[in-house]
This record gives structure tokens, C-alpha cells and sequence, in this order.
């Protein structure tokens, strides 16, 4: 009786179990097939694929990669890995926020996540082959990368401020173009004005002055017409 008065209990105890680990066995391959179709949080890391690349040459029998060449091409890795960990840093507090404030979805909370996962191992990887070219270089590669990454930085401003320098400069001859059209239309315009008015002035005068003229003509032409002995004697008969 004490043996089976056990029996109910382990055996409930059995199939809880069970049940718990068939849920969890099922819900991880759910999550692990759900988390293979997103989309990943940062394009394809074309550096890495490059070393892999001139590793794969190195093992090769007939091709002989430079020592040099793999070290600027691990250290190319390197910078971009440093690239990729400050966005993560920078992107996470907001994220977070947003997860919170449920702007987001689980699912580009999960690709975060993924991302983070993928870029530890990433760094661990980086050393071991860092380790593997040169001994010790591990310990120092990511702070070469990081003045690396840094003079990029530096360079990608400078360039943005050139680019920004011309198109202010470009823009400001435009201006100055119109406003010297502006100006050279408004003189076109302010000698215009002048020569009409005046033409009109004189045409109004003309007017004005038009009977006088002719009358004055007259008198020109009779004080100026000569006297003849036969047209007095004409005037005095008829007197």
C-alpha cells in the first residue's frame, strides 16, 4: 500500500516533467528556427569574408599569401568589428526604451540580441587568429583598430565638410548672379524711364507751341517779303 500510495505522485511528477521538457525542447527549436528566417541586424561582413578568403589561399599548396597582407586584412576585420560594437552600444539604451514603451516589436529586440551574440564571438575570433599571425598581437589589435576606426571618423567630417564648404559656395555664386541680374535689370529699367519721359515732354510742347510757330512763320515771310514802286502806286489809286 505504500509503494502504490507513491506511485501517484511520482508519476504525476513524471509527466510534469516530461511535459516541461517536451515544451522547452519544442519552444527552442521554435525560437532557433524563428531567429534563422530574421533579418540579420548588420549587412554581410565583406572584411571577414576577405580574410577567410586569403586563408583559404594560405592553405592552399601552389599560393603563398604575404604574412603583411593577412595582418592588414585581419586588422580591416578588426575596424570593422569596432564600427559594428559602437553602433550596438549607441543603438541599445534607445532600443530598450522603446521596447518598453512598446513602439517595438520582440522581433527587432530579438535580432538585437543576435547581433550582440554574433559580434562576442566575432571579437573572441579576431584574437585567436590575431594570437595565431603574431604572438601577443591579441592584446593590441582592437586598440589599433580603434585609432583606425577613429581616423575614418575624422576623415568621413572632413570630407562632409568640404562637401558642405562647396555646395555653400556653389550656392552663394548663385546668389550673387541673381542679385547682380537684379541690379543690372533695375538700371535697364531706370534709363528707360528717363528717355520716355523726356520724349513725351517734348512731344506735348510740340503741341503746345505748334500755332505759334506757324503764326511766327507767317510774320517771318511778311516782314520779309520786299516792297515794289508799282505796288505802292497800286495801294495809293485805291486809295
Amino acid at each position: 500500500m505504500d509503494w502504490f500510495s507513491l506511485l501517484l505522485p511520482i508519476a504525476y511528477i513524471t509527466t510534469l516533467l516530461t511535459s516541461l521538457y517536451t515544451f522547452s525542447t519544442l519552444y527552442r527549436r521554435r525560437q532557433a528556427s524563428r531567429a534563422a528566417t530574421l533579418t540579420p541586424w548588420f549587412p554581410p561582413h565583406l572584411p571577414r569574408q576577405i580574410y577567410l578568403s586569403l586563408l583559404e589561399l594560405q592553405s592552399s599548396p601552389t599560393t603563398k599569401v604575404p604574412d603583411s597582407l593577412l595582418r592588414a586584412a585581419l586588422l580591416r576585420r578588426a575596424t570593422t568589428d569596432i564600427h559594428r560594437l559602437l553602433s550596438l552600444r549607441t543603438s541599445k539604451p534607445a532600443l530598450a526604451q522603446l521596447l518598453q514603451r512598446g513602439s517595438v516589436g520582440d522581433e527587432l529586440w530579438q535580432r538585437f540580441l543576435m547581433a550582440e551574440k554574433e559580434m562576442e564571438l566575432e571579437l573572441r575570433d579576431v584574437v585567436e587568429e590575431a594570437n595565431a599571425l603574431a604572438a601577443g598581437w591579441g592584446q593590441v589589435i582592437f586598440q589599433s583598430a580603434s585609432e583606425c576606426a577613429h581616423n575614418e571618423l575624422v576623415r568621413k567630417k572632413l570630407r562632409e565638410v568640404e562637401e558642405g564648404r562647396l555646395e555653400e559656395r556653389e550656392g552663394w555664386v548663385r546668389r550673387k548672379e541673381s542679385v547682380k541680374e537684379g541690379f543690372l535689370r533695375e538700371l535697364d529699367a531706370a534709363a528707360a524711364v528717363p528717355a520716355v519721359e523726356k520724349n513725351e515732354v517734348v512731344a506735348a510742347e510740340k503741341v503746345k507751341t505748334g500755332s505759334s510757330d506757324e503764326e511766327a512763320v507767317m510774320v517771318e515771310k511778311d516782314v520779309a517779303a520786299p516792297v515794289t514802286p508799282g505796288s505802292a502806286k497800286k495801294k495809293k489809286g485805291k486809295k
